[in-house]
């Protein structure tokens, strides 16, 4: 009765687990979450490339004599080294370039006035290294808060016939840049890599989205305002 009246008077609960014991069941319980959300990624992701997997096989299996390599199957399992932060799952594993170091880091997107005064009329953050993913869905975000544009200035990194494509269904137009010579900076002292020869257009969308750049009004409205 007095070692009961002794820790009722106190703030210790003898009945919670040890401090390490707690550490590690914690520690379990975020590792057990983290595989459920690399899981669902990898079903999600599976799922989104199916149907490109089936356009693609069908192509496959109607040639005559099936020379080459099928297309591979999309896994609904996550590779072995996928990784994910157990502080931070929603964000990823990035670089800028190949010139740049791995930082555990998010992609924040903005959408610019290009008509002088240059106030931030959308903004967004995504967990990819590329910028084309989300380009129509941050233009598209648009739409309730203050309408959406008439026309949308994108540099090369934004290019996606899929994109494009959503934009012009709902009435944008976007002007995209299609690749172009990148010099080299006044203070890169690396040895000049050998010249490679350009980067052949064989897409329909991006060889009409190139000619339309090089011709009035797109050009001077590309040339004059500048990508946001």
């Amino acid at each position: 009765m007095e070692r009961a009246q002794a820790a009722d008077t106190t703030d210790v609960d003898h009945q919670a687990l040890p401090e390490e014991l707690a550490r590690r069941e914690a520690l379990k319980a975020k590792l057990d979450e983290a595989c459920a959300r690399l899981e669902a990624e990898a079903r999600e992701q599976a799922k989104t490339a199916r149907p490109e997997y089936e356009r693609k096989k069908a192509a496959f299996d109607a040639k005559r004599g099936r020379r080459g390599r099928p297309p591979k199957e999309p896994d609904d399992e996550p590779p072995p080294d996928r990784q994910i932060n157990l502080t931070d799952p929603d964000s990823k594993l990035m670089r800028r370039s190949d010139a740049h170091e791995y930082r555990q880091a998010y992609n924040a997107q903005a959408v610019v006035c290009a008509e002088g005064s240059q106030l931030i009329l959308e903004n967004g953050v995504v967990a990819t290294t590329a910028d084309a993913p989300s380009f129509a869905a941050t233009i598209l975000g648009m739409e309730e808060r203050i309408g959406l544009p008439r026309t949308v200035l994108a540099d090369t990194g934004f290019a996606s016939g899929k994109a494009v494509e959503t934009l012009q269904a709902s009435g944008v137009d976007p002007l995209v840049a299609i690749g172009r010579p990148v010099n080299r900076r006044p203070y890169d002292f690396r040895p000049e890599p050998p010249p490679r020869e350009p980067r052949r257009i064989t897409e329909p969308w991006r060889l009409e989205m190139k000619a339309r750049l090089q011709q009035n009004p797109a050009k001077a409205l590309y040339t004059n305002s500048g990508p946001p």
